[in-house]
């Protein structure tokens, strides 16, 4: 490399220094150590590497960088800032403070130029492997000999705490079996954990187990610029595995009292040893000092910037012309078209009842793949069971990234990270599938997505007791309640093949992730679900059985237990009640209508309100009211046939019945 070009990058990493102490310090929270360790890094990368245009941020071919170990935000606020983002001085100086674009953990959507949201350590690691999975799945189906649309590489820098993570022993795993040759992981070994020296708490030989996991692994000295330049741009010419870089750093790097150690983890250098440290860099003491030469470097490399988008638009212009379909194809997938017709092509598909929610979910993402080329998805070793293989597409597997379905393996956690990583790809709509009571293995990757209003969809089947015979382990309780707990996610739980139709077109409507919540066992079709989605799901909760007078009774529903609601309503109009049964498929949809539509639906005098559900109660007294009655599990289950469990569990229509008329005694 230049000797010139080394003294350039060596200013850039002082000004990313001082920017990030200087930041922490004035916010008086946050993290100085990673910043300022890997400082170097931040300016080869942002100032060398990286084929990315800050003036285009979403530009779809290019380079992407993932912080995995998200606490060292500032750094890359500083970066990005540099590299010419829309991050000014001013939003450098406002890191962490209320409604600032530099929160305190990177947050997409949020700020130009930040890939993920990431904090949560390994995640970004899980993000990274789908990020790169979607643009080699990109590639196979666009790129031509002549025209090469897709070609981005993908870098994630991670620190130690991240690979101490399971997730990123689940997501390395995948990335080694699929042979992602585009995919780099960083690794910032500096040694130090938030709570003193890795030696406390770690031995693993991490490149031999990268090795056993199918990747490349090397080394490299953080602060030798010849040596990251000749190993990236090795990279860049030739990768045939996924990439780990052991890139040795010093946690703080520049403090003269606390470089090194946990001290410049995560807490503030302090201001006379921030004073200490740029003295000890030959740097002035000005706050937020950035040299004339970093900013004249960066306009310069912005020029380079805009040339590359701009090269590549011209390339994507003769493939259009060369290939028109093909074009039209990728505009659909870059706007993630839901065609107008699709609530009556789903309506159109032939289902027999009686039928189980996964086995209409089935059939429904068969048409959808078939409609909806950006539809992507697979599950945790459980699509035989899940019903999340689309039939008409085959399977990815290492080198052939022509297919439609993913075998994530035993790897949930992974799974949900990597689903977010396709959205972020900015072409897919991402859809996974596991057991309901595996949800708790995705949960915060699932939180992830709903805080970042990332679009995905996740088919939860064997939805409650009735999927029998596994018993308690298997069998959720709580999960719909923790589900519905997270803020923007949108919960459906569908009680026959109509509204799990309906499910799907929400799901496709909604810009945020959706749960699915779907049984094993078979349900009937119910006449009373079989109205439009503006009627029905588009509520989120409707009325399937009018009263014919003022109700005794207004009975709530989902899932399996609507037809047994319906049931019961019958049974007590026999005897002379009058009630209303109301299908309550997603709270979230019925807490966005009009307060008007759900007081005719769950307010004023409509009897003694009771909620049928095979889960827990929690959540369900805000509609129910405190006089309300709950039919619910108010324990875990058990190991039986489902009938049986019904009857020990009270889910029959006696057992409903008797308890409603035992309240009136």
């Amino acid at each position: 490399m230049d000797d010139n070009l080394k003294k350039q990058l060596g200013k850039i990493a002082n000004a990313i220094r001082t920017v990030a102490m200087d930041a922490v310090q004035k916010a008086d929270s946050g993290h100085p150590g990673m910043p300022m360790g890997c400082a170097e890094l931040g300016a080869y990368l942002y100032g060398v590497l990286l084929r990315h245009n800050p003036k285009s941020p979403r530009w779809v071919n290019r380079d992407r960088v993932v912080l995995s170990a998200g606490h060292g935000s500032m750094w890359l606020y500083s970066c990005l800032h540099f590299a010419g983002f829309k991050i000014s001085m001013d939003d450098i100086k406002q890191f962490r403070q209320l409604h600032s674009i530099t929160p305190g953990h990177p947050e997409y959507g949020m700020t130009e130029g930040v890939e993920a949201t990431t904090g949560p350590l390994g995640q970004g690691v899980g993000n990274a492997v789908g990020m790169a999975l979607g643009l080699k799945i990109l590639g196979e189906k666009f790129n031509r000999d002549e025209f090469r649309l897709f070609d981005a590489k993908v870098y994630c820098i991670a620190g130690d705490g991240c690979f101490m993570e399971g997730i990123s022993s689940e997501a390395s795993s995948l990335a080694g079996y699929l042979h992602l040759n585009n995919l780099v992981l960083i690794y910032d070994a500096n040694q130090i954990c938030l709570d003193g020296p890795i030696s406390e708490c770690l031995s693993e030989d991490t490149k031999m187990r990268y090795r056993a996991y199918g990747w490349d692994v090397f080394e490299v000295d953080g602060y030798d610029f010849d040596g990251m330049d000749a190993l990236f741009s090795n990279l860049r010419k030739k990768q045939e595995k996924p990439v780990l870089i052991i890139m040795r750093t010093v946690i703080g790097k520049g403090s003269p009292h606390k470089a090194g150690s946990s001290k410049a983890h995560g807490s503030p250098l302090g201001v006379e040893e921030v004073l200490a440290t740029k003295e000890a860099l030959g740097l002035p003491t000005e706050e937020f000092y950035v040299p004339q030469v970093v900013n004249t470097f960066f306009e310069q490399k912005m020029a380079k910037d805009a040339q590359s988008e701009a090269h590549w638009r011209e390339v994507y212009r003769k493939w259009a012309a060369s290939y028109p379909d093909l074009a039209d194809e990728f505009e659909k997938m870059a706007m993630r078209t839901v065609p107008q017709d699709l609530e009556s092509a789903l309506n159109h598909i032939a289902m027999k009842a009686p039928l189980a929610g996964r086995g209409a979910s089935q059939e429904c993402l068969n048409l959808l793949g078939q409609r909806l080329p950006q539809l992507i998805g697979g599950s945790a070793d459980l699509s035989c069971s899940d019903l999340t293989m689309m039939k008409h597409f085959p399977i990815i597997t290492p080198g052939h990234f022509a297919g439609r379905n993913i075998k994530y393996g035993v790897r949930e956690f992974a799974m949900a990270a990597c689903s977010n990583g396709l959205f972020l790809t900015g072409m897919f709509t991402p859809f996974c599938g596991t057991f309901l009571t595996f949800c708790d293995y995705m949960r915060n990757a699932i939180r992830l997505a709903a805080l970042s209003h990332y679009q995905v969809i996740y088919q939860f089947t064997h939805d409650s007791i009735f999927l029998g015979e596994d018993g308690p382990t298997h069998q959720p309780i709580e999960h719909y309640a923790a589900l519905r707990a997270i803020p923007d996610l949108q919960v459906i739980r569908p009680a026959d093949s109509h509204e799990v139709r309906m499910a799907w077109l929400a799901a496709l409507q909604y810009k945020g992730p959706t749960a699915i919540i779907l049984s094993r066992q078979k349900l009937p079709d119910l006449a009373e679900t079989a109205v439009s989605y503006a009627q029905g799901m588009g509520r989120g909760a409707y009325i399937v059985k009018k009263e014919k007078s003022r109700p005794d009774y207004t009975l709530f529903a989902t899932g399996s237990e609507l037809s047994l609601a319906i049931d019961v309503a019958e049974r007590l109009e026999k005897i002379g009640k009058n009630v209303r049964v109301v299908s309550f498929p997603c709270w979230e949809l019925f807490e966005k209508q009009s307060n008007d539509y759900r007081q005719s639906i769950a307010g004023g005098n409509i009897g003694i309100r009771v909620s049928i559900e095979a889960g827990t109660d929690f959540g369900w007294y805000k509609y129910i009211g405190l006089d309300g009655i709950a039919i619910c599990m108010e324990s875990f289950g058990a190991s039986a046939p489902a009938a049986d469990l019904a009857q020990e569990f009270g889910f029959t229509i006696d057992a409903i019945v008797e308890r409603l008329l035992g309240r009136e005694s």
